[in-house]
């Protein structure tokens, strides 16, 4: 071999050898590259954001809204004139109660991670733990995500509180004012906070590692309420009269400007729980408004064509029952997901609550599980396809079906969790204070016999 030639291969050597390190280290890169979205995704946020924060503040008190005045303004205007200042003064009262409730173990038993965090299983993934109680380690520096956490705390806290308000519209006229706190307070207690901690609290809790997805509460405020709604009505039994005498809404006018500020409360419901100023908040408030116009529509569409009429009463409800069915759904569904979503409560909702009720013989006052419990159960189970990209939806479901079939166990443990320990809660208030006022009573009135006060002066 020639000089030339022996320089030449050394030539051709070298530069084999750059090329293999070139590509190694363009593959390493490429590596990192891939890894780095990753690693940013996990990393939990450094620092409190303003927006975010702003947005919660807001959030908070849209869904306090939601309660006082809306929920008390809904139901008070669809009772008799002579029950308006009970069913208001359940919703304030409820107000005041949770909110004490929640500040020594509500919040801790709901959102407490301190047994999973330390590889504890069993009814760690069902309830959390009292190392928060009294807000114990609240502080101004506190934070959750990129918000203060005293204001993920009072975010949580409203919901707590609407959730045993959507009951009373079951029994109301007829329940004893004692007996509707015992209740309300012991339900928090035993039914709300564990559904809250097994399907909010993270890694380790027993729905949520399931893989049910509910982004602002189907199945924890919703189907939740709408079930121990009917389980109430049926213990405590029908209001007399009922159904043959007709007991229409003494005030519609309050019932529609309730209806509103549940609409409007709504965006905060729903919205909020992206517990951040960020696009998944956006789309959330979206199909939002989406599902309650086209639930109005379903609803209305029915009714036009079964009695010929539109009722101011049946567009109110309708939209109601678009507002619950997209809740689980607002995080991950698409626009088109939420019309259908929002159409089919509304066409189902007008069946099961206006014939449902009648032709099994359960009272259902204000159509607590007609709405709440029918439409929480739809758009939980419609959650699980229209979360799917491929049905336009955001999450990172692959399987429509398999989804829908988490979805159903969901649902169902939903209901038996409820029913079951609502009936024995109602049993053990009726044991110990009784849970009906007596027929004089009701025929007075609650707001005479428990409250001794009217809400209309006709002198």
């Amino acid at each position: 071999m020639t000089r030339f030639e022996s320089g030449l291969e050394l030539r051709r050597d070298r530069s084999r050898r750059k090329t293999r390190v070139a590509a190694r280290l363009a593959l390493a890169c490429g590596l990192l590259a891939l890894a780095a979205p990753a690693f940013a995704q996990a990393a939990p946020p450094t620092h409190l954001d303003s927006g975010d924060t702003a947005w919660m503040l807001v959030s908070s008190m849209l869904v306090l809204m939601m309660t006082i005045p809306g929920a008390a303004l809904f139901y008070g205007g669809m009772v008799r004139a002579k029950n308006l200042l009970s069913v208001m003064m359940q919703c304030f009262a409820i107000t005041a109660l949770v909110t004490v409730l929640w500040v020594l173990y509500g919040y801790s038993l709901a959102f407490s991670t301190e047994g999973m965090h330390a590889g504890i299983t069993g009814w760690h993934s069902v309830v959390g733990a009292l190392d928060r109680a009294m807000l114990a380690g609240l502080t101004p520096d506190s934070r959750y995500q990129t918000v203060p956490e005293a204001v993920f705390v009072m975010f949580q806290l409203t919901f707590a509180i609407i959730t045993p308000v959507l009951i009373i519209g079951a029994f109301a006229e007829r329940m004893k004012f004692s007996a509707m706190l015992w209740f309300s307070g012991l339900w928090l207690t035993v039914v709300y906070l564990p559904m809250a901690h097994m399907v909010w609290s993270g890694p380790g809790s027993l729905l949520g590692d399931m893989g049910v997805l509910d982004f602002a509460g189907g199945t924890v405020v919703h189907i939740n309420a709408g079930i121990a709604g009917l389980v109430a009505c049926m213990v405590i039994g029908k209001r007399k009269g009922w159904p043959q005498t007709h007991m229409p809404p003494h005030n519609l006018g309050y019932t529609v400007v309730g209806a509103s500020l549940l609409w409007l409360g709504w965006f905060g419901f729903n919205a909020g729980s992206a517990v951040a100023a960020n696009g998944s908040a956006g789309m959330a408030m979206l199909v939002t408004q989406i599902a309650a116009a086209a639930a109005a529509i379903g609803w209305t569409a029915v009714e036009w064509a079964t009695h010929k009429r539109a009722s101011v009463l049946g567009i109110a409800s309708g939209a109601v029952a678009g507002l619950v069915a997209v809740t689980p759904a607002a995080g991950t569904c698409g626009p088109g997901g939420a019309l259908l979503i929002g159409f089919a409560a509304g066409a189902v909702c007008f069946f099961t609550a206006t014939r449902l009720k009648y032709r099994l013989g359960y009272d259902d006052t204000l159509d607590v599980f007609g709405v709440h419990a029918i439409a929480g159960i739809v758009g939980a189970l419609l959650t699980g396809p229209f979360a799917a990209p491929k049905l336009g939806g955001f999450g990172t479901v692959t399987s429509p079906l398999l989804q829908l079939w988490i979805q159903a166990k969901g649902v169902g443990f939903t209901i038996v969790w409820s029913a079951a320990l609502s009936w024995v809660l109602l049993k053990l208030v009726d044991r110990v204070v009784g849970l009906r006022v007596d027929a004089e009573q009701e025929q007075m009135g609650l707001d005479l016999a428990e409250h001794e006060e009217r809400a209309y002066n006709l002198s």
